[in-house]
């Protein structure tokens, strides 16, 4: 344990530091250069409390977005279907303030999902993070189950020991960990969620992906083994951790109706329509749409740094609509 309270110190330290001294004091220099002394000074001041609200309440504050996804693909017995969406737990972030994640638990429950599905990032560093809430997280419950990616950070590739035996050490113990708690990790795999019986039994089809990213995050995706088996022209849902990769490897290649994502975070920082993430993907929160095609990417529930300010810890709720072709 002390392994993750060092890298949560650590982490702490230094975005606390750039958050408090580095960002305010570069807007105070361009802010003064621009409109003088006086400006600058309340400009800081106004960042400053953005900043000590986002530390102290920000990564609180649990919310619940909704959107619908209309797909002709959809068969009218999934009409209403409720997927439940959580990203980015980050949970190792949270070992001093676990009645945090009892909450979330107790704010998903709430929702009363047909399915749950998780895409990615559960740690920061280690497996041994999920242990403290092993009870807790196995209380979540949806109709249809509960299904998981890993995210990058789930190959705990960014510990302090990362020799070849410690990672896989470490994603075996993760992965066993989930199954404990009643998730379904699919790696390069896909699931079938059926309703009725004989004649009248339609389906739809779940299917997930290691991470796929492009450096420095790991690439270990395989979508096409993670679509053997399924047919053109039934209604998918793909759960892809890297956003990115709907624009580079899904859509107008696929006939995946909906992908699932998060990683993003939106910076953990969003103020109106704008957050730093957007610099960095060109798909970073919320929901797209192109070519019959829909991506959702959560804003996530945690970070390595509990600190947020507009891009409050978020649950998805998704519901699925049958749309006459």
């Amino acid at each position: 344990m002390k392994i993750k309270l060092r890298h949560n110190t650590f982490m702490r330290l230094i975005v606390g530091s750039f958050l408090l001294i580095g960002f305010p004091g570069m807007c105070f220099l361009l802010v003064w250069l621009i409109w003088g002394v006086g400006i600058a000074m309340m400009s800081v001041l106004f960042l400053l409390l953005l900043v000590v609200y986002g530390f102290i309440f920000g990564w609180r504050r649990i919310v619940v977005r909704r959107a619908e996804c209309f797909s002709p693909l959809l068969p009218k017995a999934f009409d209403g279907y409720r997927v439940l969406q959580l990203s980015d737990i980050h949970i190792g972030t949270f070992l001093q303030n676990q009645k945090f994640i009892h909450r979330l638990v107790d704010c998903v429950n709430a929702q009363k999902p047909d399915i749950i599905v998780f895409t990615g990032d559960l740690v920061n560093v280690s497996a041994n993070e999920v242990i403290p809430f092993m009870k807790t997280l196995n209380k979540m419950h949806a109709t249809d189950g509960i299904f998981s990616v890993m995210g990058n950070h789930d190959y705990c590739e960014y510990g302090e020991d990362k020799s070849v035996g410690n990672i896989i050490r470490n994603q075996n113990i993760l992965q066993y960990m989930e199954e404990k708690i009643g998730w379904k990790l699919l790696n390069n795999q896909n699931v079938t969620i059926s309703r009725g019986e004989g004649q009248r039994k339609s389906a739809i089809y779940l299917i997930g992906v290691e991470n796929i990213s492009r450096p420095p995050f790991p690439n270990y995706g395989d979508l096409k083994r993670a679509m053997e088996g399924l047919e053109k022209g039934t209604f998918k849902i793909l759960l892809s951790h890297d956003p990115s990769h709907w624009r580079r490897g899904v859509l107008h290649q696929t006939d995946i109706a909906l992908t699932l994502s998060g990683h993003t975070h939106a910076g953990q920082v969003k103020i109106g329509k704008f957050s730093p993430a957007k610099w960095a993907y060109n798909e970073w929160g919320g929901k797209y749409t192109e070519g019959g095609s829909m991506l959702y990417v959560s804003l996530g529930i945690g970070g390595t740094v509990p600190f947020r300010f507009g891009a409050w810890p978020e649950i998805n709720v998704i519901t699925l609509r049958r749309k006459e072709s």
